[in-house]
């Protein structure tokens, strides 16, 4: 994460005032340690991560009801991006009841991510698996996990502060993985026995699938200039090109100067002018907020604290305008979307639920 900056004029920039109230974030659980990952399994409980604890918890957002499910063993969080940094369940939740968890551990003396499928017995993670390992460093990790609409599971790996990394397909760091729920490599991928499907990836901490469409978009923390959207395909190889040759200066214009690495770049559908750190995504589909936030990309900052609106445009691949619509208590570490359509997000102390003032 980087120093709060002063947000400045933004691309594509387009005022949308919400028409039928305004929309503020409700306490679910306050007094929180890091919560930076969380979902929601069928029912609506949330499964939430103590960032540098490594304990996952479930909370029931009716009753209050809190109760620890699992504590990562050897987790390492010396770095300051590293611990506990994503969470998933499986689509067909509870059966069978698996809970995936993307964790920076020492094993053996090494320092490593890995994605962990953990088995809910009666509210308690038992018979860990490793599905996947991936490389560590202090910073840069990523770590964000999600199922897609084709019950894939899907995982950002970060650079691990090193831009060849993004570049190189001899490593997983900085790429966009793709794999079936037991670790195995799905067909359809790109290339073939790899779960590689994008590459030229700094750093991302959200991520989120239209569910109009089943698109992948990716929200992208760049170095001191120039964070991003980007639309990620599921089976084309695709280059955003960052890489060793980044640069913040110019020429060339933002944002050829921080993608300007590999064959075949693709740029951003959105860039900011100046760092903000996206730090989750989420779509309002039956959010039940206001008719404005319909079919709209939600996006968390964490540097100035604020929740921006995307408006898409009408093939649902680019955007027309977008705004600020909330201001959160905290540094917003993480936004996701519940099983009733409802949208919530965590700060370092609590999680709230949005909703109409």
């Amino acid at each position: 994460m980087r120093k709060p900056l002063v947000l400045i004029a933004i691309l594509l920039c387009v005022s949308e005032a919400s028409a039928n109230g305004a929309i503020t974030g409700q306490v679910v659980k306050s007094g929180l340690n890091s919560p930076a990952a969380f979902t929601f399994d069928p029912s609506g409980r949330i499964f939430y991560g103590e960032l540098k604890r490594g304990r996952v918890h479930i909370l029931n957002p009716v009753t209050g009801a809190d109760t620890i499910f699992y504590t990562v063993p050897n987790i390492e969080t010396a770095g300051g991006e590293q611990g506990l940094l994503g969470i998933a369940r499986h689509p067909d939740y509870p059966n069978p009841a698996y809970v995936y968890l993307f964790v920076t551990r020492t094993i053996n003396g090494v320092t490593t991510n890995q994605i962990l499928r953990v088995t809910n017995v009666g509210g308690v993670g038992t018979s860990p698996k490793v599905i996947i390992n991936t490389p560590a460093a202090n910073f840069q990790n990523s770590g964000h996990i999600a199922f897609g609409p084709d019950k894939k599971l899907y995982a950002v790996a970060g650079d691990n502060a090193k831009a060849a990394n993004a570049q190189s397909l001899n490593t997983l760091a900085g790429k966009y993985l793709r794999l079936n729920a037991d670790g195995s490599i799905p067909t359809g991928n790109p290339i073939s026995n790899s779960p590689i499907i994008a590459y030229g990836i700094r750093n991302s901490f959200g991520f989120a699938f239209d569910p109009q469409t089943g698109r992948l978009w990716d929200s992208q923390n760049g170095p001191a200039c120039n964070d991003e959207l980007n639309l990620v395909p599921r089976t084309t190889l695709t280059n955003f090109a960052w890489g060793p040759s980044q640069t913040c200066s110019t020429p060339p214009q933002p944002p050829l100067n921080t993608n300007q690495d590999g064959p075949n770049r693709v740029l951003p559908k959105f860039f900011w002018s100046t760092t903000v750190a996206p730090t989750g995504a989420a779509f309002c589909q039956a959010c039940q907020l206001d008719s404005a936030s319909n079919g709209k990309l939600f996006v968390g900052q964490y540097n100035d604290s604020r929740l921006r609106r995307f408006a898409l445009n009408s093939t649902r691949t680019g955007f027309i305008g977008n705004a600020t619509v909330y201001t959160a208590p905290g540094k917003i570490l993480s936004l996701e979307r519940a099983p009733d359509g409802r949208l919530y997000l965590s700060t370092p102390t609590a999680i709230y639920r949005l909703v109409l003032s």
